[in-house]
């Protein structure tokens, strides 16, 4: 999985950074509210681990903010905090589990375990929008501006992956595991042929470009 750890506390951040890499996790490191929110806007991740009091930016208003703007990370606080109420308010923030410090490190791999797994279960919205670009997913169809889009199988689970994430930066690493389930880089440019094959299929017709490479990031799409 790929987690971002929101943690002032530098000593705890590394802690679980190393545990989460030894389990062979990755994991994004940030010490403020205002720079995780920042990180969770612009990045795909998994999941996220967020301190509840944080500097700049609390935990819960991270979280509540996220949901304002429809980014769904499966959450898991993490807190000095123990009354009821204050775990309350976090899951009603938007968190989807409350892990009380101290913890044991067992207990935090199985949680995110399971807030990932029951995030995956929720059932998809059978269609993806952006722009005049839609993607049916039980109808394996693709129309921009009403003009139907053939795609080949790879290509389609390519688009579907930009589409879920539309707006946010989506980088190679990603694109291998998710797509092509590779859990290496093959050092093949098979991305950067699939990339290009789909975006000219996209742009076919079109003026406005959807379909975006950010140099030394990786690829997003959205409408400028």
């Amino acid at each position: 999985m790929h987690l971002l750890i929101i943690e002032d506390d530098r000593e705890t951040a590394r802690f679980l950074c190393d545990s989460l890499d030894q389990n062979g996790h990755s994991c994004e490191l940030c010490h403020d509210g205002v720079r995780g929110l920042h990180l969770a806007r612009r990045n795909h991740y998994d999941a996220m681990v967020v301190d509840r009091m944080l500097p700049r930016l609390s935990g819960l208003e991270v979280v509540r903010r996220l949901k304002a703007d429809e980014i769904a990370v499966p959450t898991l606080f993490l807190t000095a905090m123990s009354d009821v109420n204050d775990r309350v308010d976090g899951l009603r923030a938007g968190a989807d589990d409350y892990l009380v410090k101290p913890f044991a490190m067992a207990e935090l791999h199985a949680r995110l375990d399971a807030i990932v797994r029951r995030h995956h279960q929720e059932p998809q919205s059978s269609c993806l929008v952006v722009g005049d670009l839609v993607l049916d997913r039980l109808a394996r169809s693709v129309t921009r501006g009403g003009r139907s889009i053939q795609l080949r199988t790879r290509e389609f689970e390519l688009l579907e992956f930009l589409m879920a994430h539309a707006g946010q930066v989506v980088t190679r690493t990603m694109l291998l595991e998710k797509v092509w389930h590779y859990h290496f880089d093959p050092q093949t440019n098979v991305i950067d042929v699939h990339i290009s094959r789909l975006r000219n299929k996209l742009q076919d017709g079109h003026q406005t470009p959807l379909l975006h490479t950010l140099r030394g990031r990786g690829y997003s799409l959205y409408v400028p």
